[in-house]
């Protein structure tokens, strides 16, 4: 009896963006630069494979800037960004420190500083205690600030400053079709509301959400590798769903291959989040072709070709 052949969409582009594979060269030459061990704030990038593959290389990774035990090594911030009083912090300390911050974190940074001092009201729509929420928010005066997560948020948001001055900013990671949403209802209730010149959902969301819905509606079964901490990855389960595939799972590293999901599944489709290195995504092609016949067929939507500068201590 011939076997089934199971079709496997993998979508494109998928992966590591410009900004994590800055932060993680960052780490890679910060320890030739220094020597083992540097200090990393927070997972320079929210992916367990990445992490402990630095780990291996000399990094040690802290949550507070006081669990580093010699202030005379090398801090680096993650890519997520950091409060301004993190960078206080270090230069009060005489420790330091080298800033790994995506460049498109960093213009949502100084939008929200122009802003504040503009004296806006600014809505950050966004995760609340996810990191780059909290880098951001740690910008400026809380007074100008106020977070807003979904619909609800909206309904009871009462702004600080008595003006009627009104500007939104956004994660870079977040669903584009939520936030689309949230949008439109904030322009109804402010009409003159201030938008980004540019949206601050960064390239590499949008073109992976935009990836998984060109091949999501064929697909019994999207497998998304990333790890549970990873906004953008959780984004895109969520996306599959939303845009016609009935069963999404997020490929993280205590998951189990849903072997007999995988045999009973005639269309698969498989993508990873920003931070999941390409060998995450052909280690789990190989264990899918272990138990079932597949026909690979890559799915390319755009094509991503866009570098970041390191910082200027690595450079010299």
């Amino acid at each position: 009896m011939e076997q089934k052949i199971v079709n496997v969409f993998l979508a494109s582009p998928r992966g590591f963006c410009a900004g994590v594979d800055r932060a993680v060269e960052i780490v890679k030459k910060t320890i030739n630069k220094f020597g083992a061990p540097v200090y990393v704030r927070h997972e320079i990038v929210h992916n367990q494979f990445v992490v402990e593959n630095l780990r291996s290389l000399g990094a040690i990774f802290v949550e507070e800037l006081s669990e580093i035990k010699d202030k005379s090594r090398p801090v680096i911030f993650s890519a997520h960004g950091v409060p301004k009083e993190v960078i206080n912090e270090a230069k009060l300390n005489n420790i330091i420190y080298i800033d790994a911050t995506c460049p498109l974190v960093t213009k949502v940074h100084r939008e929200a500083e122009t802003l504040a001092k503009e004296e806006y009201n600014i809505i950050f729509i966004g995760h609340k205690n996810h990191p780059e929420v909290i880098g951001t928010m740690g910008q400026i005066d809380n007074n100008y600030i106020t977070l807003i997560e979904n619909k609800d948020d909206i309904e009871n948001y009462f702004p600080k400053v008595q003006n009627n001055k009104f500007a939104y900013i956004t994660q870079t990671t977040l669903s584009v079709d939520d936030t689309l949403e949230i949008i439109s209802l904030l322009k109804k209730k402010y009409p003159s509301i201030k938008e980004p010149i540019k949206s601050d959902i960064c390239y590499a969301t949008t073109n992976r959400q935009e990836a998984v819905k060109k091949i999501a509606k064929k697909c019994d079964l999207f497998l998304v590798v990333g790890s549970k901490s990873s906004s953008n990855s959780q984004r895109l389960v969520e996306v599959a769903k939303r845009f016609g595939c009935k069963e999404s799972i997020l490929m993280h590293s205590d998951q189990e291959l849903p072997v007999d999901k995988i045999k009973n599944s005639k269309n698969i489709g498989i993508t990873s989040g920003a931070s999941a290195p390409e060998i995450l995504v052909e280690n789990l092609i190989k264990e899918i072709k272990s138990v079932t016949n597949v026909k690979l067929e890559e799915v390319i939507t755009s094509v991503e070709n866009v570098s970041f500068k390191l910082p200027t201590i690595l450079i010299k």
